[in-house]
């Protein structure tokens, strides 16, 4: 195997690992990177990779946010963490709506929508939100200061947002999810925190599913590079969500909502120009 196809695969999980966490779409960046910088593997093992590297992102999280992860205690005596407990069941009620439906029509949904007409409108019409939103917001006192405070309805309206960007490529996962939570008056931290917890069984999912469908043979070339994606989405994730939940106690979203839209209209013209 070539060098550059290694290079090329360090470059996108460099992508997958600042894109995943900040609101801007994954998705958007990954098809635009895939036109310029295209892997010497097969449309399968293509499709499958740029799912499975989020497996990197998702081991960057754990490894942040054990401790409030974990459900046990042993330090001085083996308990169960109750507040910790309620909160992966609420992760659980937050996932059902995208599940259902990601188990059902997958397939229908990507032939669909996944292509840059749907990604730019997705990019824009979000970005222009965001701001909205935040401007609508800015001297509003959040109701909800911590996970614990999040409700069961709460955590499913979490989740009926998710399935906005489990629908239509280019809205953000974490874009929709941050902001469906700040309309329902949780903080932006915290907003932040419950979508960095919801993409473990999310990311974890979606990326079974899509090595189960692609099959559990792989070359040694394909092995090297799914794993050097991997790390690389793992390293980069670490510095990025430690940035962006400082970033987030100190400014508000508006300036990733005019990214948003200068993005999408930058896909819209890449390809348009293509012909």
């Amino acid at each position: 195997m070539e060098i550059i196809e290694i290079l090329k695969a360090i470059l996108f999980g460099i992508v997958e690992g600042i894109t995943e966490w900040l609101p801007v779409s994954s998705t958007g960046h990954m098809i635009l990177l895939d036109e310029l910088v295209k892997l010497d593997v097969t449309d399968e093992f293509m499709s499958m990779f740029l799912v499975v590297i989020q497996l990197g992102a998702i081991l960057a999280v754990v490894v942040l946010y054990f401790p409030q992860l974990w459900p046990f205690s042993t330090k001085e005596r083996f308990f169960i963490k109750k507040d910790t407990f309620s909160m992966w069941f609420k992760i659980l009620v937050a996932c059902v709506p995208a599940a259902v439906v990601g188990i059902l029509f997958e397939d229908e949904l990507d032939r669909l929508f996944y292509n840059y007409w749907t990604v730019a409108f997705a990019l824009i019409v979000f970005g222009v939100l965001f701001i909205i939103i935040e401007h609508q917001n800015k001297d509003v006192v959040p109701k909800v200061n911590s996970i614990a405070q999040i409700t069961y309805p709460m955590a499913f309206c979490i989740g009926a947002f998710q399935l906005i960007a489990a629908v239509f490529p280019g809205t953000s996962r974490s874009g929709a999810t941050i902001l469906g939570a700040i309309m329902i008056g949780i903080s932006r931290t915290v907003a932040a925190e419950f979508t960095f917890f919801l993409a473990v069984p999310v990311m974890l999912g979606a990326s079974l599913l899509k090595i189960l469908k692609f099959g559990l043979v792989f070359s040694a070339s394909e092995v090297v590079l799914l794993l050097v994606g991997m790390v690389v989405a793992f390293v980069v994730s670490i510095v990025v969500i430690k940035l962006l939940l400082g970033y987030i106690r100190r400014h508000s979203f508006t300036v990733f909502g005019w990214y948003r839209i200068i993005l999408g209209i930058v896909v819209l013209a890449f390809f348009l120009a293509q012909g």
